[in-house]
């Protein structure tokens, strides 16, 4: 089913897309088996689950037989017979499971997906699209989920196929959050501390909004350049983030801004001095025990050279009285 009407599309942009971290590692895997390193080639697959109409749950996937050309996205080959034989397969594990969609890991968009997708409405009546980005480097959740929809022109014009990003989650249940965390307890470094690993989480956080901001940059570039089309949803939102920025210009708030970060920053400098302080501290305390050592190691070894001497003049009055004696024998 392709969205038309206008209740279609908000209907589909207020769905949300879960996926489950078992299709994440399965995604990983079916990447890292099939493509080599240094590669721009994806994989595809099929997403199973449940469609819950507002929520749909992506519990689990199986990757599929995909070759395309790299110079030429139009040319590709997908395996029909394979999906046949593994849905049947997977209908007698899990019968709760569906076929609900599809999964590429692009990281973008191509122009051969609404093809791709047009060929699944054979198996599934409304397949959403899960682009999984599995580069080691992505910040922020590497899921994007997308329906097919035919955009509706206000100028009247034919309409075309494309597609709607919908929101997307990581969710799961308690088998595999279970089974998540002992796999982050075998990965983890056990030589970064706790606030070492809050500064890196906050970091990767920074990083995701730079990344974020440098897409809504790029798109407003496009669409005031007319390379893109305006979107008055995407302008609705922009306007809605804006509207939560603090006034800067208030001088009360700048005023409480910067009494918070002096707050902030003496804590900091406080902290700094303390450890500085215990530091030198542990410094004194080395080496006046050092020092210690060593004194009472030069009084053993006089100790030890008095004994000596003490045993080396007991061992000399010894000889002379036994000469003495020896030659008074020699008398008689």
């Amino acid at each position: 089913m392709v969205a038309t009407t206008t209740e279609q599309l908000s209907a589909l942009s207020n769905t949300t897309v879960v996926v489950h971290p078992l299709v994440l590692l399965s995604v990983a895997d079916h990447h890292a088996r099939s493509v080599p390193r240094g590669s721009s080639k994806r994989v595809v697959g099929i997403l199973l689950g449940q469609d819950n109409g507002s929520t749909i749950n992506v519990a689990n996937s199986f990757g599929i037989p995909f070759e395309e050309d790299e110079k030429d996205s139009k040319t590709w080959f997908l395996d029909h017979n394979y999906i046949d034989g593994m849905w049947e397969m997977f209908k007698k594990v899990n019968a709760r499971e569906r076929m609900i969609g599809w999964y590429h890991t692009g990281p973008k968009l191509r122009a051969s997906d609404q093809e791709i997708n047009d060929l699944l409405k054979r198996y599934i009546a409304r397949p959403v699209m899960v682009i999984v980005d599995v580069r080691p480097h992505t910040v922020g959740i590497p899921t994007d989920a997308y329906f097919a929809v035919e955009e509706i022109k206000d100028d009247g014009t034919e309409t075309r196929k494309t597609f709607l990003h919908v929101s997307s989650a990581i969710e799961a249940e308690e088998a595999e959050e279970i089974g998540v965390e002992h796999l982050l307890r075998d990965i983890k470094d056990s030589t970064t501390t706790t606030l070492a690993t809050r500064v890196a989480e906050q970091l990767a956080s920074l990083r995701g909004l730079q990344s974020r901001l440098g897409d809504i940059q790029s798109y407003l570039v496009d669409v005031a350049s007319g390379k893109m089309p305006l979107n008055h949803q995407i302008s609705y939102h922009l306007q809605d983030a804006l509207n939560l920025l603090p006034d800067l210009n208030d001088q009360e708030l700048t005023q409480s801004f910067a009494t918070t970060t002096n707050d902030e920053m003496l804590v900091v400098y406080l902290s700094s001095l303390l450890r500085a302080v215990i530091a030198l501290h542990a410094l004194v305390d080395n080496k006046a025990s050092i020092g210690r050592a060593e004194l009472e190691e030069g009084k053993s070894d006089k100790e030890k050279e008095k004994g000596k001497s003490a045993k080396g003049e007991e061992k000399g009055d010894k000889e002379k009285d036994s000469s003495k004696a020896s030659s008074e024998d020699k008398g008689l």
